[in-house]
């Protein structure tokens, strides 16, 4: 059985680690500063973090270049697998993230709008480098996808569009839930495990965690082969150590 991975999240507005509450906040100032991402990747690295997601949440909306130089200073002192995301668009875009020491690039906005870029990027990188990320909101008995940080709806479903990705070549999925994002209230299973299901992939499930039972449900039940978290980190209630072994005191295989 493959280990489940135990992933924080950075999400990053003007070079800042912030946190909000169901996407899309940024511009109406409701973002907390949570400090700066250099700080935080070196704590979660010594926590033994089995990997490390940035996002910058606004780069896709104000056409913003990614964060080169954040990435190339966590890699010189970080030894865990670095995935970014936000304002990629391109192979160039790709090649520049990966050369910054990045080990997975997150495409989402981009590969809905072209979505022969998910399959030229496994192509030139190979599908382990290319995540492509689901922003989801719940749609009566249906699933939404959203792009541009969740502020523009495409109208496609969330199974069907994770399924077109992965038969294009990405390697992993990560799943956000735009309705939990934030909350605390716990992952949206549901999604998360008709996802699962749905593809030969990893699933990475985003959004709600706010217990470390959170955590155990969604990679139980919701069959999640990781699970990202921000709050419940980056304000101090949890470690990235003390997810583990919760986790393995479930009898869930994790990496100690």
């Amino acid at each position: 059985m493959l280990a489940k991975r135990v992933i924080p999240c950075l999400d990053v507005h003007d070079g800042q680690v912030t946190r909000g509450v169901q996407f899309g906040r940024a511009e109406s100032g409701g973002l907390r500063n949570v400090g700066d991402p250099v700080d935080l990747a070196v704590r979660y690295d010594e926590q033994g973090a089995d990997e490390l997601v940035f996002f910058d949440i606004t780069a896709s909306a104000h056409g913003r270049a990614s964060m080169v130089d954040v990435i190339q200073r966590v890699a010189e002192k970080c030894f865990m697998p670095l995935t970014v995301g936000g304002g990629i668009r391109t192979l160039e875009d790709m090649q520049t993230m990966l050369k910054a020491g990045a080990d997975k690039v997150s495409i989402n906005s981009a590969a809905l709008v072209s979505p022969e870029l998910i399959q030229a990027g496994a192509e030139k990188f190979g599908s382990q480098c290319i995540v492509v990320s689901i922003d989801a909101k719940r749609s009566g008995d249906r699933w939404e996808v959203f792009s541009h940080g969740g502020r523009r709806t495409t109208g496609l479903d969330a199974v069907e569009w994770a399924r077109e990705a992965v038969s294009r070549g990405a390697g992993e999925i990560v799943l956000n839930s735009i309705d939990a994002d934030g909350t605390k209230a716990g992952y949206d299973l549901e999604i998360t495990r008709r996802i699962s299901e749905s593809v030969s992939v990893p699933v990475v499930a985003s959004g709600g965690a706010g217990s470390l039972e959170h955590m155990a449900e969604v990679l139980l039940e919701g069959k999640a082969d990781a699970v990202l978290a921000a709050s419940i980190f980056h304000f101090g209630e949890h470690t990235v150590a003390d997810v583990k072994r919760f986790l393995a005191a479930q009898q869930i295989a994790v990496r100690l």
